[in-house]
């Protein structure tokens, strides 16, 4: 599992966000070594300092504050639409990489520990409707066929013209570069916690800056049939078994975060619907495939040696998209505030 964290950009910025929450003085080193690469001795120091007895120690004795902290640096810094940033970069380095094995393995348990089982938590599961600009209606627990359908139609279209953008892929043009079947009005929820209402407020792949939401509690059918992407498995397989086509949509942005040209399926979420509910990617599934290229299949035209690749972009961890008609209304909302610096407030 140690090797699994460390496999893909999101864990190992986990890593490092929660030894800086721990320990600021790991951010320091680690922000002086991205910044000047060249530097092979800051890449040292940095690696003695992270494989030391003091960081195995902070990842032994991690919290649910402090996890929370690294996932959150996770996911605010994930960018599936250019080219890795300078900590990322430094972070895959072979002996950076090496030098974060025992706190990987630590910081495996701990999670594990702290999470509780993996799989989607139905008892607590709220949807995140953000309020920053007026009162949102309840969410419409109906209509998700046709919003899928919305979304099939815009996508075949967004691919369709994207024929048009340049072909090589290193041009700077840009399109929708998640995975997810959005843009679109299905209903997405996450798990509620203690003092925070659902993890959807904190942990969110490109966000605007919300500082305000009301969460409302839903109920899942109970023979709903819930599919679990607890890795890249798990993740390549839908690919392959519902695949559509966006080659030409997704070319220039995941070039751009994979150095990868293609080409590149995603699973056709109005097929997905026939035969399950929802899709819940667990937070293990976040942070061992986020942002990496997969091969899904090998490519159905002449060559053989052409592999259709798949990347998971856009999905925050533990949410799961609801496909069918399977939520009801749970208990009653609540409202919260941001004080801005990721720290979230009852209003009630």
């Amino acid at each position: 599992m140690t090797d699994d964290l460390l496999s893909g950009p999101r864990g190992r910025r986990f890593c490092l966000g929660v030894l800086t929450a721990a320990r600021p003085e790991i951010w320091t080193l680690a922000a002086r070594a991205a910044e000047y690469p060249q530097d092979h001795g800051l890449a040292r120091e940095l690696a003695e300092a992270l494989r030391g007895p003091a960081s195995v120690a902070a990842a032994e004795s991690a919290g649910g504050e402090v996890l929370l902290a690294g996932l959150t640096e996770a996911v605010d810094t994930a960018r599936y639409w250019q080219h890795p940033d300078e900590t990322d970069v430094l972070l895959a380095q072979p002996g950076i990489r090496l030098a974060l094995g025992l706190v990987a393995h630590a910081l495996a348990d701990s999670l594990a520990a702290w999470w509780g089982p993996g799989f989607l938590d139905r008892d607590r599961q709220c949807f995140v409707q953000w309020t920053d600009e007026r009162i949102g209606l309840p969410p419409d627990f109906r209509g998700s066929a046709r919003r899928l359908a919305d979304w099939k139609a815009a996508a075949l279209a967004d691919e369709r013209q994207a024929a048009k953008r340049p072909e090589n892929p290193a041009a700077n043009w840009g399109g929708w570069w998640w995975s997810t079947p959005r843009p679109s009005e299905l209903l997405t929820t996450t798990r509620s916690m203690p003092e925070l209402g659902a993890t959807g407020l904190l942990l969110v792949e490109d966000g605007l800056g919300w500082k305000q939401a009301t969460v409302w509690p839903l109920l899942t059918r109970p023979d709903s049939r819930v599919y679990e992407i607890d890795g890249p498995a798990a993740w390549t397989w839908l690919a392959a078994r519902y695949p559509m086509d966006v080659s030409l949509s997704k070319r220039h942005d995941w070039w751009r975060t994979t150095g990868i040209a293609g080409p590149w399926l995603v699973p056709d979420w109005s097929a997905v619907a026939a035969n399950y509910d929802g899709v819940h990617l667990t937070l293990w599934g976040y942070l061992t495939t986020a942002g990496l290229a997969f091969a899904a299949r090998p490519s159905a035209g002449p060559s053989v040696a052409v592999l259709e690749r798949t990347v998971l972009a856009g999905w925050d961890p533990d949410e799961t998209y609801w496909l069918n008609d399977v939520l009801t209304p749970g208990a009653a909302p609540s409202n919260w505030r941001s004080d801005g610096y990721g720290r979230w407030s009852s209003q009630c």
